[in-house]
C-alpha cells in the first residue's frame, strides 16, 4: 500500500481512507490509481461498485447540495464536508441495492 501511494503520488492514510470507504477519491486520484494499476479508470471505478445514480436521485441530490451551498450560517469547510458526507452516503447506499439486486 505505500508503495502504491508513493507511486500514485498520495499519502498512505488517505489511500487507507480510499480503500476502507472513509473518503471518496477525486477523479485525478482515481486516474492515477487506474493509470498505476494498468487499467481504465471505468474498470476501476466497476470493480470498486460505483454506479451511476438515477435520474430523480440526481436531481433531489442538487436540491439539497444548493441548500446546504446556501447555509449562510456554516463555513464553507463545513458545507464542504456536509456534501461529501452525503454524497458518500448516497453512493453507499446506490452500491448496497444494486449488490443486493
Amino acid at each position: 500500500m505505500r508503495e502504491l501511494a508513493k507511486i500514485v503520488g498520495i499519502s498512505n492514510p488517505y489511500l487507507s481512507q480510499i480503500e476502507r470507504g472513509v473518503r471518496a477519491p477525486s477523479d485525478a486520484v482515481l486516474e492515477a490509481i487506474a493509470e498505476t494499476l494498468d487499467i481504465s479508470s471505468d474498470e476501476l471505478y466497476k470493480m470498486a461498485g460505483f454506479v451511476e445514480r438515477p435520474k430523480s436521485s440526481a436531481d433531489e441530490s442538487a436540491d439539497l447540495a444548493a441548500a446546504i451551498e446556501a447555509a449562510d450560517e456554516l463555513t464553507a469547510s463545513q458545507r464542504r464536508a456536509m456534501l461529501e458526507i452525503y454524497r458518500g452516503f448516497l453512493d453507499a447506499n446506490i452500491v448496497r441495492r444494486s449488490r443486493a439486486e
